[in-house]
């Protein structure tokens, strides 16, 4: 009867702990959603020039670097040309990292270049803001 007792506990435990793994690529689903809304909603701001509210989408870090939109939009012009006229976007993988998630961008220019760009996207506890964006080089998009 204590072999029926723990093995239904160990049955039981193991039932929890694959339920907890399995709500969190739900989680990840339901904010891939959210998170590729903030970036499609900042790439069409890019496309209007509308650069303050590009700059809203932005985390407090980013903000506070900046300081203006104006400082922002000629950083985006210059070291960003490809998001700033984006001709199509498309969404990679989603992968956690600690409290915050890195979204995976594919982005094609004018000139019909594939660029790869992860955005790191933080929650501010009522929506995911663009804390970061880096460029991956060629050599970095198979790791």
């Amino acid at each position: 009867m204590k072999h029926v007792l723990l093995a239904l506990v160990v049955v039981m435990e193991f039932s929890r702990i694959g339920f907890a793994q399995a709500q969190a690529p739900r989680q990840e689903m339901g904010a891939a959603a959210d998170i590729q809304a903030v970036i499609s909603a900042q790439m069409d701001a890019f496309r209007g020039d509308d650069f303050v509210q590009a700059f809203s989408f932005a985390a407090e870090n980013i903000q506070r670097l900046f300081g203006t939109s104006d400082n922002f939009a000629v950083m985006v012009k210059r070291g960003y040309p490809m998001v700033h006229r984006a001709e199509d976007v498309r969404f990679g993988a989603l992968r956690p990292e600690g409290n915050a998630l890195w979204q995976r961008v594919l982005v094609r220019d004018a000139q019909g270049v594939v660029h790869v760009l992860e955005y790191l996207m933080i929650s501010d506890g009522e929506s995911w803001r663009i804390a970061a964006v880096q460029l991956l080089q060629p050599s970095d998009v198979g790791a």
